[in-house]
């Protein structure tokens, strides 16, 4: 029977906030995707925020859990490159994803927009730290431990993250968390605190979209007396994510692994 339960939630998806997501009771766009970009699956417009969730084989299963957040500068989110390609992975050595579909801006206009990233992520920062909440309250139902969920956010994904990570209720907090090319992007870096969850950052130095934003988080998390894992690749350029380049950003997941190996979430 426990079997079964895996198997029939290997492809759920929940809503994240029961009804309407609060503060979004007033917007009238919809969810829009895109199959076969460049990056695979692309969604814009969310307005309705979900988690899909991917369990182990029940013979992998180590009880660990983690909530992957694609990036997409808060407009759009990339579901396969930094979503569904990791997850896959991630499952593979019996770790469950949540992948989490947040909110995020409505998109009017062709190109990357210039957006105030405080307001576009505004609502996937509420969003993050609702998932981390929901999950440790419902772990039993996927047969994860409540004091192993971790976070693992690209890009704007590692911004709303970052909103889960440094909040100041330290028991809503997720038990580790990746920042893959992510960070605050905001107007100014928030405070950060000491005692964190452990941390793993990589990035790569010819990344010029958001390298010098992430090396600062990194100094910042340092000074705050915290000793995050930084993998700082030679190459690898900006949303790298799930992609074969060449590179040694191509192995930031393997380096993953091995950290979140070290740190025992992948015993059983």
């Amino acid at each position: 029977m426990q079997f079964l339960v895996h198997a029939l939630f290997a492809a759920l998806v929940i809503n994240l906030w029961p009804g309407t997501a609060p503060g979004s009771e007033g917007w009238t766009q919809k969810d829009r995707t895109y199959t076969n970009t460049p990056v695979g699956t692309v969604v814009m417009n969310v307005v309705n925020p979900t988690l899909t969730v991917y369990l182990p084989e029940r013979s992998k299963a180590n009880g660990t859990a983690t909530i992957v957040a694609p990036g997409g500068s808060c407009v759009a989110l990339t579901m396969s490159l930094e979503g569904e390609n990791v997850a896959r992975r991630l499952t593979q050595r019996g770790i469950a994803v949540f992948l989490l579909k947040y909110r995020i801006a409505e998109k009017k206009q062709q190109g990357v927009p210039d957006v105030d990233m405080d307001q576009a992520c505004k609502y996937g920062s509420a969003d993050a730290i609702r998932a981390v909440t929901l999950i440790r309250s419902r772990a039993h139902e996927w047969g994860i431990a409540p004091n192993r969920i971790g976070f693992l956010g690209f890009s704007a994904g590692g911004m709303v993250e970052s909103a889960a990570v440094l909040q100041s209720d330290v028991t809503a907090r997720p038990d580790f968390a990746g920042f893959i090319y992510g960070a605050p992007f905001g107007a100014t870096l928030p405070p950060v605190p000491a005692n964190l969850p452990p941390i793993f950052m990589a990035w790569a130095q010819d990344d010029t979209i958001a390298g010098p934003r992430v090396a600062a988080f990194y100094n910042a998390i340092r000074t705050a007396g915290n000793k995050p894992e930084a993998h700082i690749y030679a190459s690898g350029g900006h949303g790298f994510g799930a992609k074969t380049q060449g590179t040694t950003s191509d192995h930031w997941i393997d380096d993953f692994l091995w950290w979140l190996g070290a740190k025992g979430y992948l015993k059983h």
